[in-house]
């Protein structure tokens, strides 16, 4: 109790509100060449530490309470210590996807906010290792990565890239563990299925879909994206004429024959509601039943994942790779042994990572409000970390109070 004793002290008796406004003043100020602002640079850092000692000399442990009332309102401090209570240990690795979980087209002009980068570079100095995990190309990611954080840090040996969902994991500065491509650890036959579908993905679509759509440059995942705004109305109706061709594409590779198409619409639409719902209302629903789809197809599709995300994407990957895999590869070769990892995420793929967390005891999961239904329950049943949307630096600071409260044992 001392040290909720302690909380309730600091946020009662010291101003820390103004505090943390100095604290992102001066650490979110931007480079001028201006000697006016620079002085005023200067005085805001003055009174900045002038602050912070009043709370040093006023608890034995200062310094972390000083610097838990700069970074953190009260409820983080609060909420961060519930958590200290309930796991006794701090976060080692940070796990991040990035669209619509650090930035978002809605809520931050789908830019990851400065606020939340320089969070990311403060972990990053004090050792954090970080995993940003997503279902987009390397390509791209290293390149909002850099921008964002700085080729420093995204090349200094304590970040990792999980894309494509899992596929493959780039951690730059480990010489032959640089780059592990986790796809070429498929067997063949699921391989042979992949290349025999991308082959022919586009070649044989219908005309508006080959007009209206365009493949995500994947080096495995198969992943059909729309030509027209992410959510709008024409990108649901694309996506979803793009969701049934990849089932029917998908069974007649596997089987090699019409009923191929009928027995993976029939596999798929048992095993997603959501994937259901469009085959309705497409007018696609099944003939067939599981039931009666032969074992060894049934085997094949155990393999292979169709991922519907409205607006946006119709995927096809391998559930044995994954961004659970993908993750326990990238701490690997981060050296993270005993992970207590926050997972920030907003899918049914940041779901798997979530519920391996959790089942394993190996951190904790936070996500946006707009996530998908499974991923908040998923949440307000563990420890209902739920932010505002654009908001991922709340959790942040959260984490960062965490373990400064660690540090006193």
């Amino acid at each position: 109790m001392e040290r909720y004793d302690a909380l309730y002290r600091l946020y009662d008796e010291f101003d820390a509100k103004t505090l943390r406004a100095y604290q992102d003043f001066v650490d979110l100020f931007p480079p001028v060449d201006s000697r006016v602002a620079l002085e005023h640079w200067q005085s805001a850092s003055e009174e900045l530490d002038e602050r912070k000692d009043e709370i040093r000399g006023a608890f034995d442990a200062g310094e972390t309470y000083a610097t838990i009332a700069a970074h953190a309102t009260r409820d983080q401090s609060f909420t961060a210590l519930d958590l200290y209570s309930k796991y006794g240990r701090a976060v080692n690795a940070l796990v991040l996807d990035v669209d619509e979980t650090l930035r978002s087209a809605g809520g931050t002009d789908n830019e990851i906010p400065r606020e939340t980068l320089h969070l990311l570079t403060e972990f990053h100095e004090k050792g954090m290792p970080i995993v940003v995990c997503t279902g987009q190309t390397l390509e791209n990611v290293k390149g909002f990565a850099i921008q964002g954080l700085g080729n420093e840090i995204v090349h200094s040996g304590n970040l990792s890239i999980v894309y494509e969902a899992g596929t493959g994991v780039f951690t730059p500065g480990h010489g032959a563990e640089t780059k592990r491509l986790l796809y070429e650890e498929l067997d063949d036959e699921i391989r042979d299925t992949f290349d025999t579908v991308r082959s022919q993905v586009l070649s044989s679509a219908p005309d508006e879909l080959r007009r209206c759509t365009h493949l995500q440059g994947n080096e495995f995942n198969i992943t059909m994206k729309p030509n027209f705004e992410t959510g709008s109305s024409r990108a649901v109706e694309i996506i979803d004429d793009a969701l049934v061709y990849l089932l029917d594409l998908l069974g007649k590779t596997v089987v090699e024959a019409e009923d191929g198409s009928d027995w993976a619409r029939a596999y798929y639409a048992d095993s997603d509601p959501e994937i259901r719902g469009v085959l309705e209302e497409q007018g696609g629903t099944p003939e067939s039943d599981v039931a009666g789809i032969p074992e060894d197809v049934q085997d094949t599709f155990e393999r292979i994942d169709v991922a519907y995300y409205e607006g946006d994407a119709a995927e096809i990957g391998s559930r044995e790779l994954n961004k659970v895999v993908g993750v326990k590869g990238a701490l690997d070769v981060l050296g993270v042994d005993d992970p207590f990892t926050l997972v920030m995420g907003d899918s049914k793929s940041d779901l798997r990572v979530m519920q391996w967390v959790d089942e394993t005891d190996s951190g904790i999961a936070a996500a946006p409000e707009h996530s998908s239904r499974d991923v908040l329950d998923h949440v307000v049943k563990t420890d209902e970390l739920i932010y505002d949307q654009g908001k991922a630096g709340d959790i942040l600071r959260t984490v960062y109070a965490l373990n400064r409260l660690a540090r006193l044992g």
